[in-house]
């Protein structure tokens, strides 16, 4: 049975007239076990076939799914779609009913065949690929706790206008969370991006072909570890407050805020997908109003739901003071995740300018990041910015655009620029466990 376990880290000390209060909270998730364990999995592998892929992409796309057969459990119902300028359903080849399988080894061998089969040819219509599972997921009539897909592309969205894309994203959110790959520097990191971060997936370049087979093996590998089909993120506030927002920070930054629904007056239920034996920290950020110095107040109370059945929950507290040597530290979680979003940011916006033509801006946004990168301890970020940037002074963020740079290389700098890296921990306020 998964075990939940919460953290809290803030401090709570507010200086007199103080309002704003923030906080990580750090959830923790052990014993999840396997996808499909609380109710049936299912699993759809989505592969541009379109003409661009080529001879070369093509048969390394067709060996990396069936690899990411290979990796998904028995007894999970999958399908397999091969993605044009139209969507067409690769595996099972049926017509009506049910548009899903459940896998055995001779399902496995089957939809192998079918992959084998596949090349490239036509365009690209990424909606339409989404629409498609979607339709599939819908089709096994609610029997599915669990949806997942895993979607390949290499190219553009260029056989539907924005607007088509942006609408067949809004109508699969909240029934499937995708994992978005692209291969090859063709490809759009920011219209993937919109796929991956409404859907609740990842995002990452393959840079060669030759490196699907080992990405959709660990992808696969991950989502079959989720046993925890879903579970909200549940935030309460007092009366008069203001939730500012709520932003995962690790292991990825993404804002949540906008994904908030009422549960009532003063509270949320926020979205965080399936979960396998992890950790996420979120960041939370409350407005309340001023107290009388030595006033305390609970600020907010976050809870892991599963099931609507709160799991584990974390107190986030205020107490206003006078004293200076209690309300001037930051606590150092805090500090650093806020340093990290800024990072995300700056490193987006760098590479946003510096496409655009706008170079000024690209070398300041830029040299902020690697300023932010050294601050923060982020090494990755930092390697991956010197292939894009030449460092003059770290310490400034003083920095000069690169004349030549690898197109992988900036785009795995863009795909990477959320991926954050996490502190000690010292210090943290454990929460209570709610198990029923």
């Amino acid at each position: 049975m998964a075990q939940f376990t919460s953290t809290v880290y803030q401090n709570e000390f507010l200086p007199d007239g103080g309002t704003d209060v923030n906080a990580i909270v750090r959830i923790q998730v052990s014993g999840a076990g396997q996808a499909g364990t609380d109710g049936a999995a299912g699993e759809i592998i989505i592969i541009d076939c379109s003409g661009s892929m080529g001879q070369r992409s093509m048969a390394a796309a067709r060996q990396a799914a069936m690899v990411a057969l290979d990796n998904i459990n028995n007894g999970t119902y999958f399908a397999v779609i091969s993605g044009t300028h139209e969507a067409y359903l690769a595996f099972p080849l049926v017509q009506s009913g049910p548009g899903m399988v459940v896998m055995n080894d001779q399902n496995r061998r089957a939809a192998k065949n079918a992959i084998s089969r596949l090349v490239s040819n036509g365009g690209t219509a990424i909606g339409r690929w989404l629409s498609l599972a979607k339709a599939l997921f819908n089709s096994m009539g609610g029997a599915l706790s669990q949806c997942h897909a895993l979607l390949l592309t290499d190219g553009a969205d260029e056989h539907e206008t924005p607007h088509q894309l942006d609408s067949a994203i809004r109508s699969c959110v909240g029934l499937f969370q995708c994992d978005c790959r692209g291969v090859g520097t063709y490809w759009v990191v920011s219209e993937v991006r919109k796929i991956s971060r409404a859907l609740m997936g990842s995002l990452d370049i393959i840079p060669t072909p030759e490196k699907m087979a080992d990405e959709f093996a660990r992808i696969m590998q991950t989502s079959m570890s989720r046993g925890v089909s879903s579970a909200n993120l549940r935030v309460w506030i007092p009366q008069g407050a203001q939730l500012m927002f709520v932003r995962q920070v690790s292991p990825d930054v993404e804002d949540l805020t906008r994904t908030a629904t009422p549960v009532n007056p003063l509270t949320v239920d926020i979205p965080t997908g399936a979960w396998g034996d992890e950790e996420r920290d979120y960041h939370v950020a409350v407005r309340l109003p001023a107290r009388a110095l030595g006033q305390e107040q609970l600020a907010a109370r976050v809870q892991l739901v599963v099931n609507e059945q709160p799991r584990t929950q974390g107190l986030v507290k205020a107490v206003w003071s006078e004293d200076d040597s209690l309300t001037a530290p930051i606590n150092g979680e805090v500090a650093h995740y806020t340093g990290q979003a800024e990072l995300a940011r700056a490193i987006q916006e760098g590479l946003a300018a510096k496409q655009s033509g706008d170079l000024s801006t690209a070398t300041s946004r830029l040299g902020r990041a690697v300023q932010l990168a050294a601050e923060t301890g982020n090494s990755e970020a930092t390697s991956r910015l010197r292939k894009v940037v030449d460092v003059v002074d770290v310490a400034t963020g003083t920095v000069r655009l690169k004349k030549q740079v690898d197109k992988a290389d900036e785009m795995a700098l863009d795909t990477a620029s959320t991926k954050t890296v996490r502190t000690r921990g010292e210090g943290g306020v454990a929460g209570v466990s709610l198990e029923q």
